[in-house]
């Protein structure tokens, strides 16, 4: 869509690529900037923190603006715990205070633990359309990138020191330096620095192994600069102008806070913009979002449930300073029905100027919704709920599905296919015992029924063969009703037998409606047993 014909904004992410140029000032092209340490599975979240950047990024092209979208593994971070869902927990013991990319992938065939959990995520991010570039810190340390960077560190650690020392109950000690290496020997951080030549040289001891040798900063891959520092330090160098980061990081006199004063104190860089995001909750399946322990919900176990347009949208509709649950009980119900309702405001733009306003903001967090650019042609709409009994009814057959519906034009077919997996994988895995039902078929044993409530089936059948074809739904209800009352039966006690007999249950989805999406021949294959 052109800017002249965009709806206009006032989402989150337009008011902050907005403040992003209003503070940073014209530039050929803006930095915005997002990572994590892939010590574990990347939860979804921080995946949070990832969409939040990337929905910014969108914002600042639809401006007509050039944008840098980075993405930094802190993969040079040292390993500190074995997660408790991994195996060979004795090997991986091993090699605990040594960088995250010398450990071994116990999972798979990938040259690290590291590389592993980086290579999960960048096959997902492309499916719900962010594509950022990647950086890799360990490459950057142990090709010494970074080598003016640590020096200047080391130049101005007074300052630094005290910077970090206003936010501590314990000071550092006047010998501390910025600085964390890795031993050459055993490839652990238990050093100590004992001292800097003022160049380019750093000598350290090992607590570990004994070795103590001096390095130089612009040959060595054993020398880092801890958090705090790193953070400022790549700020500058990668001129970063906007980055958002977690209440954690946000709290005063957390990493934010300092590293502020360092990007400028030291590195002479502005901060970049920012803002903080909140936690995410999980509603509907057990596990707690916790990297180090590998009891995690990731993206990829959203995206089993939820389309990726609609993974985007619970994102791009909340404002990234609310926390929110991502349902996977019956919640996901609602959730889809609200992406429906949004998508079929966007396709029917009001004229009324009070009306067009409520359009804006929901046209808006369409568009940030969609993977490639909003679809011409609107979606097919069909209430999930429906595309589940659907897809129950023909046993998780979407093409059976897609031939019952009867409408679905060519260009709507893969949307709503991708839409049935999800919904058919819900079913199957998440949905409450009372939702799922699986229709009998011709092996299926007839129930246990008394000689009434056989009569009523009989005569149901009866019902079917005559009038189905005939009538619509309210017409046939007249003549559901009339069985009841033909043979003294309330509703209430009817309606539960029929049930019973189709999908072995005493309910189920609305029964007229049911009854014409199984049709009439598998009614009489099933009703005709009694």
């Amino acid at each position: 869509m052109s800017n002249e014909n965009r709806p206009k904004s006032t989402h989150w992410a337009d008011i902050n690529a907005d403040k992003i140029i209003r503070e940073k000032g014209k530039k050929e092209h803006y930095t915005c900037a997002s990572g994590i340490t892939p010590s574990g599975t990347v939860h979804i979240g921080n995946f949070r923190e990832i969409i939040s950047v990337d929905l910014v990024v969108r914002a600042l092209r639809d401006k007509g603006e050039k944008v840098r979208f980075i993405y930094s593994w802190d993969d040079y971070d040292v390993f500190r715990k074995v997660p408790k869902n991994m195996p060979k927990q004795e090997l991986l013991e091993t090699y605990l205070r040594k960088p995250i990319t010398l450990v071994p992938d116990v999972l798979g065939d990938s040259d690290s633990y590291a590389q592993a959990n980086e290579k999960n995520l960048e096959v997902l991010l492309p499916i719900v359309g962010v594509k950022p570039e990647y950086i890799y810190q360990a490459g950057k340390y142990r090709n010494s990138e970074y080598a003016e960077g640590i020096k200047k560190a080391l130049e101005n650690r007074d300052v630094i020191r005290g910077q970090l020392n206003e936010s501590r109950t314990t000071p550092l000690p006047d010998e501390w330096y910025p600085l964390s290496v890795f031993c050459n020997k055993c490839d652990k951080d238990t050093t100590t620095v004992l001292g800097w030549d003022g160049d380019y040289g750093v000598e350290y001891e090992c607590e570990s192994c004994g070795n103590n040798e001096t390095v130089n900063l612009k040959e060595t891959h054993a020398v880092k600069l801890p958090w705090r520092i790193d953070w400022p330090m790549r700020w500058a160098f990668e001129d970063v102008d906007f980055e958002p980061a977690g209440k954690d990081h946000h709290s005063e006199g957390g990493s934010f806070d300092t590293a502020k004063k360092t990007s400028l104190e030291v590195y002479g860089h502005d901060s970049p913009v920012t803002f903080q995001y909140d936690f995410i909750s999980i509603k509907g399946r057990g596990g707690k979002i916790s990297s180090s322990t590998g009891e995690v919900v990731s993206l990829i176990d959203v995206l089993e449930v939820y389309t990726p347009e609609v993974t985007r949208y619970m994102f791009a509709g909340t404002r990234p300073n609310t926390e929110f649950a991502i349902s996977f009980d019956l919640d996901v119900l609602k959730i889809y029905e609200d992406y429906d309702k949004c998508e079929r405001t966007y396709y029917n733009k009001p004229d009324s100027p009070k009306a067009l306003k409520k359009w804006e903001k929901q046209a808006r967090i369409y568009e940030l919704s969609q993977i490639d650019g909003v679809p011409e042609v609107m979606p097919y709409q069909i209430q999930i709920r429906l595309l589940s009994t659907l897809l129950q009814t023909f046993s998780g057959d979407v093409d059976r599905v897609i031939e019952y519906l009867g409408d679905v034009k060519p260009e709507q077919i893969d949307k709503l296919k991708a839409k049935a997996v999800c919904a058919w994988n819900w079913v199957k895995n998440f949905a409450p015992d009372d939702f799922q039902f699986s229709l009998g078929n011709e092996s299926t044993s007839p129930i246990e029924v008394s000689e009434v409530e056989g009569k009523a089936l009989t005569l149901l059948a009866k019902k079917v063969d005559q009038f189905m074809d005939s009538c619509d739904e309210k017409e046939f209800s007249t003549h559901l009703y009339d069985v009841a009352r033909e043979l003294e039966i309330e509703s209430g006690d009817f309606f539960p037998v029929v049930y019973k007999a189709l999908i072995g249950k005493e309910k189920g989805p609305r029964l007229i409606s049911f009854l014409y999406i199984i049709g009439k021949q598998k009614l009489l294959t099933l009703l005709g047993k009694y």
